[in-house]
């Protein structure tokens, strides 16, 4: 089982920054490929970025791109989400998802067997 703690939410200006941190109880944590997702006011969940397992191969969602970048230290056991020139519709609960099958990475909820509780991040105008 693995269990997946988020951190580095909170309340920032529109244009500022935040990074976020997903840290992994499993002992190797380099076995799972990694997601974000996020869950807007009165909006479905909807995928972020992903990381593959080897932290070669990434992918982000049209809304994020050039602007969050997503990571992996392996030896920490931590995924990472850097947020710059953040929006107000960026605001939403960010999870974390790490995949045992598709080790590549994923773009759709399915493809993740392991969730976090989430973190929240607040942007205003």
């Amino acid at each position: 089982q693995v269990q997946l703690v988020e951190s580095g939410g909170g309340l920032v200006q529109a244009g500022g920054s935040l990074r976020l941190s997903c840290a992994a109880s499993e002992r190797t944590p380099s076995s799972y490929a990694m997601g974000w997702f996020r869950q807007g006011p009165g909006k479905e969940r909807e995928f972020v970025a992903t990381i593959s397992k080897s932290g070669r191969s990434t992918y982000y969602a049209d809304s994020v791109k050039g602007r969050f970048t997503i990571s992996r230290d392996n030896a920490k056991k931590t995924a990472y989400l850097q947020m710059n020139s953040l929006k107000p519709e960026d605001t939403a609960v960010y999870y974390c998802a790490a995949s045992a099958r598709y080790i590549g990475g994923g773009d759709s909820e399915i493809q993740y067997n392991y969730w976090g509780q989430g973190t929240q991040v607040t942007v205003s105008s």
